[in-house]
């Protein structure tokens, strides 16, 4: 079975499911701001107050706000306009530039750049706390990789809940590609160990390992994490090539908090942020790719296996401002 668009531009049914992913959270901001500006002939302070406040109910988070509104005060102070049309262009033109696009940036650069498959196999180990989507980001991610060619071998090494083992076992048969795994209980990174042997074996491009989704002690978080990391490396020196942190985009501040808690654990090199289509907290992206200066690299905007996309910049903010 084939998917589109994993790598190279989106194609028109990846940004139609897009769009409708964000439909919840560009209402909520764009009502606000309406809300914010009807009966004003200029940007005043009650104005500002409004769109910080809309910016915050998407989730965005504080800091970041008031960088934008930060910016949003001396461009009204130097433009002297009003109308909701410029406003939502400036908006747009200060997200852009928090988010390092570039005028001249081309929409599919950034996809091009997802995975160095010049590495094989190439070891992605996901990390993530349970109930955020971690299981099934790897299931799809695993299906769309094989539909694009790429060889993939599942890693269970979530031995703490036999839920986890069972779920990732399901995405396996669905997605047609090989899972190893040992009982409830069995040591993690031994798993990932037979994984990377079982991969090398079978001259596999891709490795994805699941692992513990429970935010327990930190030290042991961290202890657990670096054992699996230093038994791969036995079998491939240089894994894991990436670090991929899920998070519950629904979750707003939450996926904040599990974002440093992981962070301070281990070195994630990459996220996923899932559960967008379902809230009005969209903005989370925005804020977390600002605050942690970590590259979001796939986003979740339903439940189909295509529906889990490769994060684009450009075409996530020109889905939030589509009229």
């Amino acid at each position: 079975m084939a998917f589109f668009g994993l790598f190279g531009k989106k194609t028109k049914e990846e940004k139609e499911s897009l769009d409708h992913g964000l439909q919840k959270t560009k209402t909520g901001i764009f009502e606000r701001i309406s809300r914010a500006i009807v009966g004003k002939s200029t940007v005043d302070d009650d104005v500002l107050d409004g769109i910080e406040e809309a910016l915050i109910a998407s989730d965005i988070g504080v800091d970041t706000t008031l960088k934008i509104i930060e910016s949003l005060q001396e461009r009204v102070a130097r433009d002297k306009f009003m109308n909701t049309e410029e406003l939502n262009s400036i908006l747009r033109d200060e997200i852009e530039k928090l988010l390092d696009i570039t005028p001249d940036e081309d929409s599919s650069a950034e996809e091009n750049k997802v995975f160095d498959f010049t590495k094989k196999p190439y070891v992605i180990m996901v990390v993530g706390v349970n109930g955020v989507g971690k299981t099934t980001t790897i299931g799809k991610l695993a299906a769309r990789l094989k539909g694009s060619g790429k060889k993939v071998v599942l890693g269970a090494a979530d031995t703490f809940r036999a839920a986890a083992v069972d779920q990732l076992v399901i995405w396996s048969e669905r997605a047609g590609v090989p899972i190893v795994k040992q009982g409830m209980g069995a040591d993690p990174a031994s798993v990932a160990y037979d994984t990377l042997k079982s991969a090398v074996a079978q001259d596999a491009d891709v490795v994805l390992i699941d692992t513990a989704g429970r935010l327990h002690n930190k030290i042991n978080l961290m202890n657990e994490l670096t054992k699996i990391r230093n038994v791969m490396r036995k079998v491939v020196p240089d894994a894991p090539h990436e670090v991929l942190l899920v998070l519950d985009g629904s979750t707003g501040q939450n996926a904040y908090q599990q974002a440093k808690e992981f962070t301070k654990a281990t070195d994630v090199t990459a996220l996923a942020v899932t559960k967008l289509d379902g809230t009005a907290k969209g903005g989370v992206v925005i804020g977390i790719s600002d605050q942690f200066q970590i590259p979001v690299k796939f986003i979740g905007v339903g439940e189909k296996i295509e529906d889990l996309q490769i994060f684009n910049k450009r075409d996530f903010v020109a889905s939030l401002f589509k009229k």
